[in-house]
Formats: C-alpha cells, structure tokens, sequence
C-alpha cells in the first residue's frame, strides 16, 4: 500500500513537472492561441466595415504598413513565425499533449479570476466608482453586439501581449542590460517600463480612456502580472489569462 501510494505520488509529480515544462513552450503557446487568433481574425473578416479592431493590431499592422509592408494576412503570419522561430531556438520536442493545452485553459481561467480579484480588491481599497476596467485597448467605437465585443477581445489577448509582452519584454531587457549587468535589475526594469507603457497606451488618442488614477494604477499592475506570466509561464498563458480576463469584465456574471 506505501509502495502504491509513493509511486502514485511520483506520477502526479512527474505530471506536473511535465505540465509546467510543456506549457512554457512557445509551440504549446502557438496551439493554445491560434484558436484566439484564428477567431479574431475570421471575425474581423466576418463583420467587415462593422468590425472594432483591437488597438495593439491597429498600431502593428500600421507599424508594417509604413514599413512598405501591407498585407491582412501578414501579422497573423508573423505572429505565428515569431513562435516557431523561437521555439526552434529551444530545441525541444516538436509535440505537445493535448492534454496540456486542456490544462492551459484552465491555469489561464484561474488567473483571470485572481486578476479579477485583485481588481475588485483595489476598487474597494480606493474606493473607486464606476465599471471594473479592462485591459483591452479600445481606439474605435465600441462594438455593439456580443460576437463583436468577443473577438475584440480575444485580439487583446493576442496582440496586446504580442506587443507589451512578446516584442516590448526582450527589447527592454536588451536596453536595460546596456547599463545594467545584473539579470534581476534588467528583469525587474523590463518589468516595470513595460508595465507603465502598457497602462498609458489605454488614454493614447482621441478614443482612449479619460484618465483615472484608479484605472490607470490597476493596468500598470496587470501589466506587470501578464509580464511575470509571461516570464514565468510563457505568452500562451499570458495571452489566455489577458483574453479570459477582458471577457469577464466585459459580460460579467448577473
């Protein structure tokens, strides 16, 4: 019976050790997000000129387009290369379990809740009014209808992460590290910059946000929590949490 017991503890170990070894993949990243992707991007096709497109995709596409690259099917193809690319670099296995990226849906629906709980937290400890802010950004009109608001949001999760996470994280660390040695001060540098570009990018333009400090305080936190995420449990869960997030606030439970 001990024996049993001690070899069934072994297997729950390795399989967490699997578990969280897998998922920090970027090709477990790419399979767990190309659903979102895929969503975001049929969907924009889908409502046409009805469509609101997320502001993170907006501000890439226009980053290529004035680099003499315009294409719709470019930053999906990107995004989807810059995966693959890098998890070449890692020289770990070409298969993921199918069961892992089960596990990923709900790690990132736990980590939304804890954000949302973190968010109510500090709507209560500063007294804030109003609606729970969300961490998408919005640079057009609102959408109107469910499917709309939806597939905004899962670009959110996508792109947003892409941008502040993806691009923003490596690139501060590589500036950061002009100055500093010290792999703790250019993780925790990285960590807060992109944190502050992150919240500020919400009031960027005529169709940001007013400025709040209740508002703005919470998205410098969030981003430096999609910024651990994604050091510590890679851009698929960053990106879930991000999208799951979005979506509760955005159709809260009545």
């Amino acid at each position: 019976m001990i024996n049993r017991l001690q070899s069934e503890t072994r297997s729950i170990a390795t399989a967490s050790s699997n578990y969280w070894n897998q998922s920090r993949r970027p090709l477990a990243s790419l399979l767990f997000v190309l659903p979102l992707l895929l969503c975001y991007e049929a969907g924009i096709l889908w409502l046409g000129s009805a469509a609101v497109r997320n502001g993170a995709d907006i501000w890439l596409k226009n980053f290529l387009a004035a680099a003499g690259i315009s294409s719709i099917l470019l930053l999906p193809l990107l995004t989807v290369a810059i995966l693959l690319a890098w998890h070449h670099t890692t020289g770990q296995p070409w298969r993921v379990s199918a069961n892992v990226i089960y596990t990923m849906a709900a790690e990132s629906a736990l980590l939304a809740v804890v954000l949302l709980a973190i968010a109510h937290v500090q709507t209560n400890v500063l007294s804030i009014t109003g609606v729970m802010p969300t961490c998408e950004l919005n640079v057009d009109q609102m959408a109107r209808d469910v499917f709309g608001q939806m597939v905004r949001y899962f670009g959110a999760g996508v792109y947003e992460e892409l941008l502040f996470r993806l691009i923003l994280v490596p690139l501060a660390i590589i500036l950061i590290g002009l100055a500093f040695a010290s792999r703790k001060i250019k993780l925790a540098g990285a960590l807060l910059l992109t944190s502050l570009i992150f919240a500020a990018a919400h009031y960027i333009g005529p169709q940001g946000d007013a400025f709040e400090v209740g508002s703005f305080s919470f998205r410098f936190l969030a981003g430096g929590f999609f910024a651990v995420l994604f050091i510590c449990r890679g851009f698929g869960i960053a990106a879930g949490t991000h999208a799951l997030y979005d979506l509760m606030v955005g159709f809260p439970a009545s």
